[in-house]
């Protein structure tokens, strides 16, 4: 039998008109990781005090090229927390951020790469949610002379900010109060029926939103909607995979055709259901497709995982696919 729907109505202020079939306990949300994650020190690698990097880091610190993930506008380093403790049980080195106030896009890739040689990391793989994966395409292109970012996960991401069509507005976001900004993030949130998960994932979100002050949220508005797109010729060598869904989410159906049409060669992970945050409402879903794009590099030293928890069959079928993969076409 189908899953029962919820309805999700929003006001102003975020808070949920119509309560959840099944909340557990106190949590609005029924998704509670903070009893299960433990946030790392904050971190400054910019010269303006104010910037702090926070972060979860899990799994073996050996691994050399992990995964790191990037939240979208209205999410904080913990959104991601179903896929840190699944990869991290799995063996795999994971990492979730939350950036600082960057007004644009040079600065934040400035930021970042200070950040990974504070970390001492030479290359990563990144998933990028949204606004995080926008992020992460531009890093890559920031870095195209010297490779920091050995592949990348793109879920509902973009690669032009005119599809909001609010590039006209970008530099005002800093005027506006927190309470107007919330509003029009939470616009773009589903309302109606949903099913059980997604209105817990909605409403976990809304908490995170909640949690953002005015300075975070105008500046993440403002690199999601100021005037730019990516260079794909400048990342076209870095293996892609496109994840997104089939159901109702922020992004047009053209911004999703313009994303394969600019990564013709990526991998595509499509989710029947999901919304925005299929990260959390279709974490099992979510952490497959990641498990598959990881998969191409064990037996490497860009592995995200540790090596004494793959079979050593997995690793001798990746080296002839490697092996298969590295050989020159047959003119």
């Amino acid at each position: 039998p189908a899953p029962p729907l919820c309805v999700v109505t929003w006001s102003a202020r975020g808070s949920r008109g119509k309560a959840v079939p099944g909340s557990r306990g106190q949590d609005r949300s029924g998704l509670s990781p903070h009893s299960l994650l433990r946030e790392g020190e904050p971190i400054i690698v910019d010269d303006d005090d104010s910037k702090v990097w926070s972060l979860y880091d899990a799994g073996p610190k050996s691994i050399r090229c992990p995964l790191i993930f990037l939240p979208p506008v209205s999410g904080t380093a913990d959104v991601f927390f179903q896929q840190i403790l699944a990869l991290t049980g799995w063996g795999y080195r994971v990492i979730a951020l939350q950036y600082p106030v960057y007004w644009d896009h040079l600065e934040f890739c400035d930021g970042f790469r200070k950040l990974l040689d504070h970390l001492q990391l030479d290359k990563v793989h990144l998933f990028g949610a949204s606004l995080g994966g926008f992020l992460a395409q531009k890093f890559a292109e920031y870095t195209y002379k010297s490779p920091r970012v050995q592949s990348l996960i793109l879920c509902n991401a973009f690669s032009d900010t005119s599809i909001f069509n609010q590039t006209w507005t970008a530099n005002s976001f800093w005027l506006m109060p927190a309470f107007m900004l919330k509003k029009i993030v939470l616009g773009n949130f589903a309302s109606g029926p949903v099913d059980p998960e997604m209105a817990d994932g909605i409403d976990f979100m809304v908490d995170r939103l909640e949690s953002l002050g005015q300075s975070e949220l105008a500046s993440r508005l403002t690199l999601n909607c100021q005037n730019s797109y990516v260079e794909p010729h400048k990342i076209r060598d870095i293996p892609v995979t496109i994840m997104d869904v089939f159901d109702q989410s922020a992004l047009s159906t053209e911004a999703k055709e313009e994303m394969y049409k600019l990564y013709p060669n990526a991998r595509r992970a499509h989710l029947k259901t999901g919304g925005n945050f299929p990260y959390l409402c279709r974490s099992a879903e979510v952490n497959l497709y990641i498990q598959i794009h990881l998969l191409q590099f064990h037996g490497t030293r860009y592995a995200a995982i540790d090596p004494s928890m793959v079979s050593a069959e997995e690793l001798e079928v990746q080296k002839v696919n490697l092996h298969i993969s590295s050989e020159p076409e047959e003119q």
